[in-house]
């Protein structure tokens, strides 16, 4: 279980609301193991390097038309303590305005452009893989010639030598899906891999951007990501993709967001039987625009 998820489960320790400079009364819990003090909240931290990576962006990143969650340093300046960051209160949550959110990435992935590629981003990881390598190792699997050698460890079980049968599903419809793949031109930037679950709506006040997920892939590779991701967990209308396939490269780049998906569930300790049935109904709505 990863640090983050352990946190999940308990409350932030009288040191670290001390840290962040908060009330010692009762926090208000919020969903998904986070902490609210007011107008700022307390949630785990995860990989420090991604957390830290991401609230330096957040300290200044202005896209159009977005509330965004601005990280709340320590009295010492630092923005993570003992495992658990701080940020202003966004109001709001995730809801199903997906085409309204497709646009919001598409705003987000223009204030990204320019940004260096993050070094955490760059170079081997370490086996056995730690949750946030597992999207690392499954982006690159989505994109490079060869995909066998990053998923060739895909029983990333302790035990288990063999992948389970529903592993097998999604291993033939990875496999399947592989050589339909074409070169695509469009240049990699800083992109947001998240959208889904870190960016909330309020009535009719702007979208609010809780956190950035970096990997480093072109623009659209992001915004077909949010339709990829809005099928398999949302149960989006099977039409949304055409709304949005007038994108630079669309269709390419939601096939390689959809093979990054079912890598991820290969590679995954945690992944689920449900979980491959609900990819199964996004490989049939993305072939669909092949």
């Amino acid at each position: 279980m990863s640090a983050a998820l352990e946190l999940d489960t308990v409350s932030p320790p009288a040191h670290v609301v001390s840290a962040f400079g908060l009330e010692s009364g009762a926090p208000v819990p919020l969903d998904g193991g986070v902490f609210r003090y007011g107008d700022v909240v307390l949630s785990a931290a995860g990989d420090p390097a991604r957390s830290g990576w991401s609230a330096r962006v957040r300290e200044t990143l202005a896209p159009a038309g977005f509330r965004v969650a601005r990280p709340v340093r320590s009295s010492d300046g630092r923005y993570i303590i003992s495992g658990w960051r701080a940020d202003t209160h966004v109001e709001g949550r995730v809801q199903p305005r997906f085409d309204e959110l497709v646009a919001a990435s598409i705003r987000l992935h223009q204030a990204l452009a320019g940004l260096a590629r993050p070094r955490f981003l760059i170079g081997p990881v370490a086996v056995p893989l730690a949750d946030s390598d597992v999207y690392l190792v499954a982006d690159r699997a989505s994109w490079e010639p060869d995909p066998s050698r990053y998923l060739a460890g895909a029983a990333n079980w302790p035990g288990e030598a063999v992948l389970a049968e529903h592993q097998e599903q999604v291993l033939a419809m990875f496999r399947a899906l592989t050589p339909l793949r074409e070169p695509v031109s469009s240049p990699n930037q800083v992109v947001h891999g998240d959208c889904l679950e870190t960016v909330v709506f309020h009535g009719s006040a702007d979208p609010g951007v809780l956190d950035i997920v970096p990997y480093w892939r072109p623009a659209v590779w992001g915004t077909a990501l949010v339709v990829v991701d809005a099928l398999v967990w949302g149960d989006a209308d099977p039409a949304l993709p055409g709304r949005w396939a007038h994108l630079p490269e669309f269709p390419q780049l939601m096939l390689r967001a959809l093979l990054f998906r079912l890598a991820v569930h290969l590679l995954h300790p945690r992944a689920t039987e449900a979980t491959g049935q609900r990819l199964g109904r996004a490989v049939d709505v993305v072939r669909s625009f092949l």
